[in-house]
């Protein structure tokens, strides 16, 4: 059976993809690899006030539970899923990464990827 470690190389070999980092609903690092002078554990740790915004505005707006979020930046884009009850996905994008691919295999697995956590 893969490992988190096996999902984070694996989401980091994909093209565009600077970084891949699981963080638990602490902020903390829990599994992550990053490429230039990224720092992990510093991203890390602002990935739960964001989720819980998007938390507050799915449950404002009706929406459900809180899946995935995109975040669109001049440098590129972030991704954050819900992996579980303690985890999160984050996911670092260049600009010419193919977001759409990446969506629609983390919508695809995200019962095998949960599974891991």
């Amino acid at each position: 059976m893969p490992t988190i470690r096996d999902l984070v190389s694996a989401l980091r070999r994909r093209d565009g993809v600077d970084g891949a980092i699981v963080v638990g609903r602490d902020g903390l690092l829990i599994d992550g690899a990053t490429s230039g002078p990224l720092d992990p554990d510093g991203v890390a740790a602002h990935v739960p006030p964001m989720a819980l915004a998007a938390v507050e505005m799915g449950l404002a707006a009706r929406r459900g539970a809180f899946g995935l979020m995109v975040l669109d930046y001049a440098g590129g884009s972030v991704v954050v899923a819900s992996l579980s009850a303690d985890a999160y996905l984050l996911v670092l994008l260049q600009p010419h990464a193919n977001l759409a691919s990446l969506l629609f295999e983390l919508r695809r697995h995200r019962a095998q990827i949960a599974a891991l956590v």
